[in-house]
């Protein structure tokens, strides 16, 4: 059984791992949330293994002490699965932070009562797959077991209810899958886990023996249902995550040969990343080096412009009917490619470079204009 928890306990882990924010992306509290509760699943499996139980009540000496441990983080996961649903829901932030305080205090409250009532127990046989059912009549560890349940059954009935109302809404797309997979993996957990120890807890209160309930069908179905719904919150994050770097990639590659272009004709060399250094980054990453790598080049070429290029592109603009922003940057645009003729020798003449500039100009769009311009000349402007 193990094996089983520690597998669900290492893919909610890297779905923790692959759920990381950019560094160029603002903290966002819903992707905060997503991947704490994905990490606290993962930490929650981790603590219900048999092997980790034996192991934490081997090192600190006290019998069944990880049984509070592995309720607790089961209720800290119910907690965490309400606070990401009031946050992918969203709303006033106001009313956001208020529902989410709520919450924090019901399950804190749950857990506190969780490690008083062990305290109070008297549980010093140890017990590593069946705890549930062995101390099913005993005092004070009854209360426990059955308030763990009943926190966690609680979350379950409430984001199963929320997630069938979105589900009847007009939702689409992988939000709608997300949605279908969230109600799949929770009833799942709630069929196959809280009521089957549920039911062989009740049974031993009275008096039967379904105790293969608790010990044989609950565990392999959380972590199934775990893996379902986590994969339902994560699955439309990691699909708006692919299309940002999809298309961090198409930009990337349509700025290489502007990068070409200017990168050996820079008035001082600019260290390009090697393979080895881009290998394990993000398109988004890569592209932020890119981008930045190209403003510094043409920042260096100002001394190749020339303004006389500029007012001349301007003043045709203008006269074409063309907005003051758009004539603009079709001025910004000719000096640039009329500096990086006259830096690679193919255009003549004295510059008279603008006292500032700033580079504005879309470089996708430069990029393109660059490669036209000179494609004809590869013995010149070496492009990519």
């Amino acid at each position: 059984m193990s094996l089983v928890v520690y597998m669900a306990s290492v893919l909610l882990a890297l779905a923790a791992v692959l759920l990381r924010r950019p560094r160029r992306t603002p903290r966002s509290p819903l992707s905060i949330a997503t991947r704490a509760t994905a990490f606290i699943a993962a930490v929650c499996f981790f603590w219900s293994a048999p092997v980790t139980l034996a192991a934490v009540n081997h090192a600190t000496g006290i019998a069944n002490v990880g049984a509070p441990l592995t309720y607790s983080s089961i209720s800290a996961l119910s907690c965490s699965l309400i606070i990401l649903l009031i946050h992918w829901k969203g709303g006033p932030q106001e009313q956001i932070r208020r529902m989410t305080r709520r919450a924090v205090a019901v399950y804190g409250t749950l857990i506190v009562a969780i490690v008083v009532l062990f305290g109070l127990a008297d549980a010093h046989t140890e017990r590593l797959t069946d705890l549930d059912t062995y101390y099913a009549n005993t005092p004070y560890m009854r209360e426990m077991i059955a308030l763990y349940l009943m926190g966690h059954l609680a979350s379950t009935i409430v984001l199963s209810a929320v997630c069938l109302k979105w589900a009847r809404d007009e939702v689409t797309g992988l939000l709608r899958i997300g949605l279908r997979l969230i109600l799949a993996g929770l009833l799942l957990d709630a069929l196959g886990f809280t009521l089957a120890k549920v039911t062989a807890v009740v049974a031993r209160w009275l008096g039967h023996d379904l105790d293969f309930l608790s010990t044989t069908v609950a565990p392999p179905a959380a972590a199934l249902g775990a893996l379902i719904y986590s994969a339902g919150f994560v699955l439309p994050r990691l699909a708006s995550a692919a299309a940002t770097e999809r298309q961090s990639l198409t930009t990337y590659r349509a700025l290489r040969p502007l990068w070409s272009a200017v990168k050996d004709v820079a008035a001082a060399p600019i260290a390009e990343p090697t393979w080895w250094q881009l290998w394990w980054q993000l398109p988004s990453t890569r592209l932020y080096l890119l981008e930045a790598n190209i403003r510094d080049a043409l920042l260096q070429l100002t001394a190749y412009f020339d303004q006389r290029v500029g007012h001349t592109a301007y003043a045709a603009a203008v006269e074409r009917g063309e907005r003051q922003e758009s004539a603009r940057i079709a001025s910004e645009k000719a000096m640039i490619i009329d500096g990086i003729r006259r830096a690679t020798g193919m255009g003549g003449g004295p510059a008279d470079p603008p006292e500032k500039f700033r580079v504005t100009i879309d470089l996708v769009e430069l990029a393109h204009t660059v490669h036209r311009l000179f494609e004809a000349a590869p013995e010149q402007v070496r492009i990519q």
